[in-house]
């Protein structure tokens, strides 16, 4: 199973890279280069997607992918971002510091992406409708592109804040999917946007609805003791749905 070092698990509280899009672009090839990784552009029905991944490929038969959180969604409560590239990537920096085996780190849409690839990219994809069907189906078309690159047979998802809601929704349609792992995970934005006072997000699918196809699945989900945005609230309404011999570890 997945332990994520305590270390690893405060990356959120560290500093930010600058607002503008270039800034967070080069933040993220910083932080890939020293690792030795690149940047991989992958085309999807919906969406042409950015993942970072090892320069050198080593074949593997189970793959971990870290999906990133939501990025910068909103500039105001009432004015959405341009771009919604994270101004500190949390997902990328724990695919780097993966402890063992093969690891590689998913965007989410229009995040990393150059205006001549921004297909489909409009607010809506990272606002209301930032976990909507063609999202996951994107999401899950990449995870089938990375998976062929290294030769895996078996995934483990590892989704950070809302990289943790597009981890579940598609491990819930997926059979290759052997772990679940989230890192203050929106495991329900219904919960979510009640406990912040904020309407719903009407156009997204809902993890905690997908419960059915997720009960015999392994997880694991680490929440933070002071987390104010996705907190311990959140995560206890995605549980209640499982019944009680079957609600994940967290």
């Amino acid at each position: 199973s997945l332990r994520l070092p305590i270390g690893v698990l405060l990356l959120a509280l560290t500093g930010c890279a600058g607002v503008s899009p270039q800034a967070r672009w080069e933040h993220a090839e910083r932080l890939a280069a020293r690792a030795d990784w690149q940047k991989l552009r992958l085309p999807t029905d919906a969406f042409i997607l950015s993942a970072y991944v090892p320069r050198h490929t080593v074949p593997a038969d189970t793959l971990t992918i870290y999906i990133e959180g939501d990025g910068l969604a909103w500039l105001t409560r009432s004015r959405p971002a341009s771009d919604p590239t994270p101004r500190n990537p949390v997902a990328l920096e724990l695919a780097l510091r993966h402890p063992r085996g093969a690891a590689v780190y998913l965007a989410r849409p229009c995040q990393y992406v150059e205006a001549i690839d921004a297909k489909n990219c409009r607010p809506i994809f990272w606002t209301a409708g930032r976990f909507a069907p063609p999202v996951i189906e994107a999401s899950s078309q990449a995870i089938d592109a990375l998976k062929q690159r290294h030769g895996a047979t078996r995934l483990v998802l590892v989704g950070y804040s809302g990289g943790g809601a597009v981890a579940a929704l598609v491990a819930a349609q997926r059979n290759d999917v052997v772990r679940l792992v989230t890192v203050a995970g929106n495991l329900d934005h219904r919960a979510w946007a009640e406990m912040h006072g904020i309407p719903a997000l009407a156009d997204s699918l809902n993890p905690a609805d997908a419960w059915r196809a997720l009960r015999a699945l392994p997880q694991r989900h680490f929440v933070g003791g002071r987390d104010t945005v996705v907190g311990r609230r959140v995560t206890d309404a995605f549980l209640a749905r499982f019944p009680p011999q079957q609600q994940p570890e967290v």
